[in-house]
């Protein structure tokens, strides 16, 4: 069996509301990059700094593709340019913050494919992508432009 090891860290200081903290990881994509109460829950836009949200929906909306380009190609469909965006919805309830729904919306430039194939391809990927399997307890929509 294959195996391999993903590690990402982080470090806060200071009380949840008022201290802030910092990523990274290996690659060197992310490194020392800050995030806060207020980069996670007061700002709308989300150009205050980065948030797990925000790097979860990154590497769904990655894996996805990924994983769709794997199942066209297996089909026959090698795709031209596959785009995917994720967006998570989060809710907060008696318990807390929670993600209600992860909406990946994807614009797909597949030569020679039918549309009927292309759902039902898009659709297997998104269950077997191993980010959407881990994220399994949240309900996934899909979107195909």
């Amino acid at each position: 069996m294959a195996h391999f090891k993903r590690t990402a860290t982080a470090e806060w200081q200071g009380t949840g509301a008022e201290g802030n903290g910092v990523l990274n990881g290996p690659s060197g994509v992310f490194q020392d990059t800050p995030y806060s109460f207020k980069a996670r829950f007061q700002n709308e836009d989300g150009k205050a700094g980065t948030n797990p949200e925000e790097l979860i929906a990154a590497a769904h909306a990655g894996c996805y593709v990924m994983a769709l380009s794997f199942q066209l190609s297996g089909a026959g469909f090698p795709p031209n340019k596959l785009h995917c965006s994720a967006t998570i919805d989060m809710e907060k309830g008696d318990s807390g913050w929670a993600f209600a729904k992860i909406t990946l919306e994807l614009d797909a430039d597949v030569p020679g494919i039918e549309h009927e194939q292309l759902i039902e391809l898009a659709n297997a990927a998104k269950a077997g992508c191993p980010v959407s399997r881990a994220l399994g307890a949240v309900p996934i929509e899909l979107q195909i432009k």
